[in-house]
């Protein structure tokens, strides 16, 4: 019966205060909707393939399994050469970005398909154009840096990047849901709080509760009288 009382008491405490839970719900959701369709600026994706031949002076039956794995292993070590000083300063100067070494290599991720011979090329910015032509630079730049290395190109593009139409985030929709869900949590977070701060005995019954004694009569309380 007890357990019974104490879960109404919760929600008649949510009830009380249930104007001040929707007005702080609210503010999250309508601060959030703000920031997310006009502060924060939307982030473009464009990705360019590439796949590193194997050696060119075999014939296909006579590539072995550990040709693959040499091819695999270049794949890897290419990646390291992209994101290199060399390539990404050359990509700056070509399509004169304003940016530094070190900003244009946040924007770049370089990744090995796993037991392939790819290399994917991902480019992330608020500029669809610029994240498209950083994608596509990259290649050319990297063979040309690679010939110059290892007097080999032994790199090809499969596929260069297209335009972004949508930006991958901000995620609109989702910021604001999670939003609300923690203007709900927080705001009823604050009701229990204050509820559990507020020492005073506002009913017979919290009386009774806290004195463990019976109540004789009550007073009540007539605002006319001074």
């Amino acid at each position: 019966m007890k357990d019974t009382l104490e879960l109404r008491e919760f929600f008649l405490i949510i009830k009380k205060s249930k104007k001040m839970i929707i007005i702080i719900t609210l503010l999250c959701s309508i601060l959030s909707a703000l920031l997310s369709f006009y502060v924060i600026k939307p982030t473009y994706e464009a990705n360019a393939t590439l796949i590193v031949n194997q050696n060119m002076s075999k014939n296909n039956s006579d590539i072995t399994g550990d040709d693959i794995n040499v091819t695999q292993q270049l794949a890897i070590t290419y990646g390291e050469i992209i994101k290199s000083r060399n390539v990404l300063d050359s990509v700056i100067d070509e399509l004169k970005l304003p940016m530094d070494y070190s900003e244009i290599k946040k924007l770049i991720t370089v990744s090995t398909i796993e037991n392939t011979q790819i290399i994917n090329i991902n480019v992330q910015y608020n500029n669809p154009k610029i994240a498209r032509d950083i994608a596509n630079s990259i290649p050319s730049i990297f063979r040309h840096t690679l010939k110059r290395i290892t007097n080999i190109s032994s790199v090809e593009v499969i596929d260069y990047a297209a335009l972004p139409s949508k930006p991958i985030k901000p995620n609109k929709i989702l910021n604001i849901i999670i939003a609300t869900l923690l203007g709900i949590m927080i705001s009823i977070f604050g009701v229990f709080l204050r509820e559990y701060l507020d020492i005073k005995l506002k009913t017979p019954e919290e009386v009774e509760d806290i004195l463990g004694l019976p109540i004789i009569g009550v007073i009540p309380f007539n605002e006319d009288i001074e």
